[in-house]
């Protein structure tokens, strides 16, 4: 991606944080359980909602959290899903971030999640696919680590 791209994207992310009060912002815990099994989780806000579906292996069950944002202009909304310890010692088999009622315009996955004084570990771009409403892992080439994931989207707004 250019420097223009990127430069793009960092704004598009600090101007989404700038607009989102708090009353267009939740926060929810919940469990991520391995044993293989394909499990959802779903949070609304107004008209939209993001699902998370997976599956993992190992270990037991994880803490993690689901934050779901909408922009004061009502014209993006955010769906962040991560693990706050950090690193999740999970093997993700499978997973994907669907959002309903807007369409993706920036999504990264990644294998580590920022705690004392680190940084977030973005997965390789060949691990993962960015689809119009979904983000999924890549067949053949996700390496089963997963402890964020972050997605923007535009919503669909009917103008009159």
């Amino acid at each position: 991606m250019q420097l223009f791209g990127k430069m793009s994207l960092l704004l598009l992310g600090i101007s989404m944080s700038l607009c989102v009060s708090a009353e267009q912002t939740k926060v929810v815990e919940f469990n991520v359980k391995p044993g293989g099994v394909v499990h959802t989780f779903s949070e609304r806000l107004s008209k939209y909602e993001c699902i998370f579906t997976y599956a993992s292996q190992g270990g037991t069950n994880e803490q993690w959290l689901m934050s779901v944002g909408l922009s004061e202009d009502d014209q993006l909304f955010s769906c962040s899903v991560w693990r706050p310890q950090g690193k999740s010692y999970l093997f993700f088999t499978q997973f994907k971030a669907e959002l309903k009622g807007a369409k993706i315009e920036y999504a990264n996955a990644f294998s580590e999640t920022a705690v004392s004084g680190q940084r977030d570990v973005p997965l390789k771009p060949d691990e993962f696919t960015i689809g119009e409403s979904t983000v999924t892992q890549t067949d053949g080439k996700f390496n089963a680590q997963l402890s964020k994931l972050t997605v923007i989207g535009r919503t669909r707004h009917e103008e009159l």
